[in-house]
């Protein structure tokens, strides 16, 4: 039976120690506080339905976002006031939503075109990063695994792909494009600039910003 489609946007944060858990994870953690909060949502067809929630850019573990993207299609008409009231006493902590807007029924998938991330310096990094930084078109090119499962490796120039980048008050901030061929992710950002380290000390990227073509 055909319903008609109700399209919702919800931008959302995702912070502390939640941020450790898969993009798998955090979806069946969405699936959950819908169904909790009574909100049914339109499903896949096919032998294993699933819920039509979409998530333009996954978020790699490990990093925090404060602006993330989910795309949801609903069997029945809310308003976002409505779906605040219902879906933000069911939010895990750490889950938190920043608004929500109605998406016409029709409207093409959302597709994503920047990213834009954040993570703090240790003091006594930030002299070798700037120098880095200055020299960072050569310092840029790296390499990504392509084609998992089939050994290929394809050069990629990070330089092509951040489109800002710079080191201010002691936090680094970068841009980074997206296209059909992909994006930089953060560790191989860390790993071109000398900085892969910071994990294992406690350090994290925060995503302050996903851009959308619409």
């Amino acid at each position: 039976m055909n319903m008609e489609r109700h399209r919702v946007r919800i931008r959302f944060r995702k912070e502390g120690d939640l941020r450790l858990i898969g993009h798998r994870d955090l979806a069946r953690a969405w699936e959950r506080v819908f169904r909790r909060a009574g909100v049914e949502v339109r499903m896949s067809e096919g032998f294993h339905p699933k819920p039509r929630l979409s998530f333009p850019s996954a978020l790699a573990m490990g990093v925090a976002g404060l602006d993330e993207v989910l795309d949801a299609e609903l069997t029945g008409s809310h308003s976002p006031e409505a779906l605040l009231a219902a879906l933000t006493p069911r939010l895990v902590e750490g889950l938190s939503i920043k608004s929500i807007e109605v998406l016409p029924a029709e409207g093409r998938a959302s597709r994503v075109e920047r990213v834009a991330y954040e993570l703090p310096i240790p003091g006594e990094r930030q002299a070798a990063l700037a120098e880095r930084l200055a020299r960072w078109p050569e310092a840029a090119t790296a390499e990504r695994a392509r084609g998992a499962g089939h050994g290929g490796r394809k050069p990629v120039d990070l330089a092509d792909l951040v489109e800002h980048i710079e080191l201010c008050e002691g936090v680094l901030r970068l841009e980074v494009r997206v296209s059909g061929e992909g994006t930089a992710r953060p560790r191989e950002l860390l790993a071109a600039l000398g900085l892969d380290d910071l994990e294992r000390q406690g350090a994290y990227f925060t995503r302050t910003a996903v851009k959308l073509n619409q």
